[in-house]
């Protein structure tokens, strides 16, 4: 696909290729039916961290230990007033899995973007210009690949201590490298492009180029690398916060679920269970969109 700009300084010139429009990707992902059921699920689950005061019952911390472990509203011994049980100290799990939605949504997106962006700087750098700038940025790219992601995430957590906006921080530092090798590997393929000789004939600057001319261009490899991180960035948030070592212990968090429900997994399931479902259908949901993604990203997989 080809657009043309006018001859200006800062345009782009004649020919430059773009990605796709958003009513073409819109209308491929609603033909994938999977896609359709999964971007579902996350609007609900979007819907439910936006209004959670709004929609949960209960105070997710508020306790009642005359009414600890009480099973779900199905069971014997359960109630309507407590849909989905109650924990160990009383505490409504429908209310906290409502709002545990909030902490995995708010981590998942705050990480994919920090990480996003500091990954395409680093990949519009170093496979514009290449020389000493791409070895030198590859070079520190391969050393945090060579420790595992939540090793690292483990160790610099424990560093700093615990923390939303500290989870946030090392995950979005420690997940740049996906970024920046595949914005490099996509501009190192089109910085020898005519339009980009035209660009460079005419005057544009080598910061406007790669804003208004590159960056584009990369968009769609980056919009799924994004969706796919932030499903990855949830779990690795659960999972410090099982550990002790994510948010805070009075911050609801699915992770934080999953640790104290561990104990009761023979006598109340329930404690443990529910939260772990809503962590995998986020996951799951969040990875499949991405797939949906990367299949409209191809050009071969959809026409207009």
């Amino acid at each position: 696909m080809t657009v043309t700009a006018p001859a200006a300084a800062d345009h782009v010139p004649a020919g430059t290729p773009t990605v796709g429009s958003g009513s073409v990707v819109l209308r491929a992902l609603l033909r994938n039916k999977l896609a359709v059921l999964a971007l579902a699920v996350l609007v609900l689950l979007l819907a439910a961290a936006l209004f959670a005061p709004l929609i949960a019952p209960y105070d997710p911390n508020a306790q009642d230990l005359l009414l600890r472990l009480r099973p779900p509203a199905w069971q014997d011994g359960g109630s309507g007033a407590h849909p989905l049980g109650t924990d160990q100290l009383g505490r409504d799990m429908l209310s906290r899995v409502i709002y545990g939605a909030r902490v995995s949504l708010l981590v998942g997106a705050g990480a994919a973007l920090l990480a996003g962006a500091i990954g395409t700087v680093v990949g519009l750098v170093s496979g514009y210009f290449g020389g000493w700038a791409d070895r030198v940025l590859m070079r520190l790219a391969d050393i945090q690949l060579a420790f595992p992601a939540l090793l690292l995430a483990l160790a610099i957590v424990g560093f700093l201590g615990s923390g939303l906006w500290y989870v946030i921080l090392v995950l979005g530092f420690t997940g740049w490298v996906s970024y920046a090798r595949v914005v490099r590997s996509e501009v190192m393929s089109l910085r020898s492009r005519d339009f980009i000789t035209e660009a460079r004939a005419i005057g544009v600057t080598d910061a406007t180029i790669m804003r208004r001319h590159l960056l584009p261009n990369v968009m769609a490899p980056l919009a799924t690398i994004a969706t796919l991180h932030v499903a990855a960035a949830v779990v690795t948030e659960a999972s410090l916060s099982y550990l002790g070592l994510g948010v805070p212990k009075e911050t609801v968090t699915w992770g934080s679920m999953l640790a104290d429900g561990q104990l009761y997994l023979g006598t109340s399931w329930w404690v443990a269970v529910f939260p772990g479902i809503a962590l995998m259908l986020t996951s799951l949901a969040i990875n499949i969109t991405g797939d949906a993604l990367r299949d409209v990203a191809d050009p071969k997989a959809y026409r207009r």
